[in-house]
């Protein structure tokens, strides 16, 4: 049986993630930070073999130590990796401070940073591992008013680039999804006005569903997947920009 982890599992993303992988028989790790009852809710819902819950700030290097080596002690083995974990922010460069940047990047690359170092020793020693970063299509093309989010996210996709190679060896693939406008709280925020031109550039004509992303991370578990690493993926309805 293998193990998912699942960083930001209260999440929309993870959230479905973990619906999803429940359903193929993962067993499951699902590490939150503050939304304690969504997570709960979310627990009661799967039909996983087994699951887990843990509370972290994944930015805190010491806290992520603490929580991997809680969730190697109860699987054995981590197999999946999903890093979800991740804030936004609308500010014009002007209005940025030190604050907002270490918010974002602790958040946005520091946990991802650290979820990898931990989860890949265990996956380097059974040569085996599948790591998927959730990163956003402003991580390749920019987004006015979202400097650092789309910095943040760019440099998570770097990261996905280089550990595809280092990791490679142990038969450790790595992978990077970035996501359209994706239906989530994280984008309610957003006008009906901006929502409906982002609509009009979509091919498709629709945003996102969590579950157009849950249903490409669990074929990248898979190992039909096995020879996918070092990709950025888009999903995102053939929006043009």
């Amino acid at each position: 049986m293998k193990t998912a982890v699942i960083t930001g599992a209260s999440g929309g993303i993870g959230s479905e993630i973990a619906k999803v992988l429940a359903k193929q028989g993962y067993n499951l790790a699902l590490i939150y930070n503050k939304h304690r009852s969504e997570i709960n809710k979310l627990s009661k819902k799967l039909g996983a073999t087994r699951i887990l819950v843990f509370q972290c700030d994944l930015s805190d290097e010491k806290q992520v130590n603490h929580t991997f080596k809680s969730i190697l002690k109860e699987f054995k083995t981590i197999d999946c990796l999903i890093n979800t974990a991740g804030v936004s922010q609308f500010k014009q460069i002007q209005d940025i401070t030190n604050k907002d940047f270490e918010f974002i990047f602790n958040n946005n690359l520091k946990s991802t940073v650290f979820s990898i170092k931990n989860a890949s020793k265990s996956m380097i020693s059974q040569k085996y591992g599948r790591i998927i970063n959730i990163s956003s299509i402003w991580g390749n093309v920019g987004a006015s008013v979202e400097s650092l989010y789309s910095a943040s996210k760019g440099a998570i996709n770097s990261l996905t680039l280089a550990l595809a190679k280092e990791l490679a060896p142990s038969n450790i693939t790595v992978n990077a999804i970035a996501p359209g406008l994706i239906d989530t709280k994280m984008n309610k925020s957003l006008s009906e006005d901006t929502i409906k031109e982002i609509v009009d550039y979509t091919p498709l004509g629709r945003i996102g569903t969590p579950q157009d992303i849950a249903e490409m991370v669990a074929f990248l578990c898979d190992d039909k997947a096995s020879f996918i690493t070092g990709q950025i993926i888009t999903i995102d309805g053939g929006l043009t920009l």
